[in-house]
C-alpha cells in the first residue's frame, strides 16, 4: 500500500511539473492534476491539501536536484572565475528542462507564506554555492555579490523563458559577461 501511495504521489508531482512547464502556475489546478493522473479530484486532496502544498513538495524535491547540478558544474571548473561562469551557464542550460521550468514557474507564482519561505531558503542554498568563489575573486562583500549575481541569472532565465528576440546562447553570453566583467561590456 505504501508503495502504491508513493507511486501515486510521484505521478501527481510529475503531472504538476508538466502543467507548470506547459502553462505556468495558472495551469496547476487539482482538476488538471486529477485528469493528468487518472485520479478522482477528491483523491488528489488525499496527497496534497492545497496547490501551495504541491508547490512546496516540488521545491523540496526539485530544487536540490537543480542545486546539485549547478554545484557539480562548479566543482568541475578550475579557478574562481571559471566557477562563476559555470554557476551562471549551468543555471541557464537548465532552463529548458521540464523539472527546472517548473521550479522557475513556481518561483514566479503567488503562494502562501510557507511556500514562499521554502523557495527563499532553497534560493539561499543556491546563492551560497557561489559566495566562496566571489570571495576568492576579491569581492569585499561576497554574500551581497552572490545575491546580485543570482539576480542577473534570474533576469536571464526570465528573458529566455519569455522567448526573447535573442537566442538563449546570446542571453547566456551577456549574463556571463556581466557576471565576470560587470556592465563595462
Amino acid at each position: 500500500m505504501a508503495e502504491h501511495r508513493s507511486m501515486q504521489r510521484a505521478a501527481l508531482l510529475d503531472a504538476a511539473r508538466t502543467l507548470l512547464s506547459e502553462g505556468g502556475t495558472e495551469a496547476l489546478t487539482f482538476p488538471a492534476l486529477a485528469e493528468r493522473t487518472g485520479l478522482a479530484r477528491s483523491s488528489v486532496y488525499e496527497y496534497f491539501r492545497s496547490r501551495a502544498a504541491v508547490v512546496e513538495v516540488l521545491c523540496e524535491v526539485d530544487f536540490p536536484v537543480w542545486a546539485a547540478e549547478v554545484s557539480a558544474a562548479m566543482a568541475a571548473a578550475d579557478g574562481p572565475a571559471a566557477k562563476v561562469e559555470a554557476y551562471v551557464r549551468k543555471q541557464l542550460e537548465l532552463v529548458g528542462d521540464r523539472r527546472h521550468r517548473a521550479v522557475v514557474a513556481i518561483s514566479a507564482s503567488e503562494l502562501d507564506a510557507g511556500a514562499r519561505e521554502k523557495i527563499r531558503a532553497a534560493h539561499g542554498e543556491l546563492v551560497a554555492l557561489i559566495v566562496e568563489a566571489l570571495g576568492e575573486l576579491g569581492h569585499g562583500q561576497p554574500r551581497l555579490a552572490a545575491m546580485l549575481l543570482q539576480g542577473v541569472v534570474d533576469a536571464a532565465v526570465r528573458r529566455i523563458e519569455l522567448g526573447a528576440a535573442e537566442e538563449p546562447s546570446v542571453v547566456a553570453e551577456a549574463a556571463v559577461g556581466m557576471a565576470l566583467r560587470g556592465v563595462r561590456g
